[in-house]
């Protein structure tokens, strides 16, 4: 039984639930990933009127979902009914960033990359820059 949600996902909620999804996707989410998150929703303009309390909500239901056989369908099924096309790379590139805050990509992070680029279509071409641009942010000094 999925938990109900207060109400409809915003695009918003549908980029949080991407990030939380890529950071469990190890079954450790680590604080330099939580603490990617946490800046991307406080500083990019695509979240300035989100409600932050929201954030909570969106982690219980992906921890939910992922409790499922098929919770990642149902996550990435929710994401497209509900995220306007032109942020699904937009939601492709903070994921690459919360898996890339850590400076390492695990196997999980890597399916669940890939994954998320099939289910959005994103083009192999546009991905591969988009993970370039993530790996050169999180390069150590």
């Amino acid at each position: 039984m999925t938990q109900q949600i207060p109400h409809p996902l915003s695009p918003q909620d549908c980029l949080v639930a991407v990030m939380i999804a890529i950071s469990a996707s190890d079954e450790n989410m680590r604080t330099s990933e939580l603490v990617k998150i946490e800046q991307a929703v406080n500083n990019l303009p695509v979240f300035a009127a989100y409600d932050i309390d929201r954030m909570n909500i969106m982690a219980q239901t992906v921890f939910d979902l992922f409790e499922q056989e098929d919770g990642l369908d149902a996550l990435f099924g929710l994401v497209r009914d509900n995220l306007p096309e032109h942020l699904y790379e937009t939601a492709y590139a903070l994921a690459c960033d919360v898996a890339a805050a850590d400076g390492t990509l695990r196997e999980e992070e890597l399916r669940l990359l890939e994954e998320i680029r099939y289910e959005l279509t994103i083009d192999r071409l546009h991905a591969a820059a988009i993970e370039r641009g993530a790996r050169a942010r999180h390069l150590p000094g």
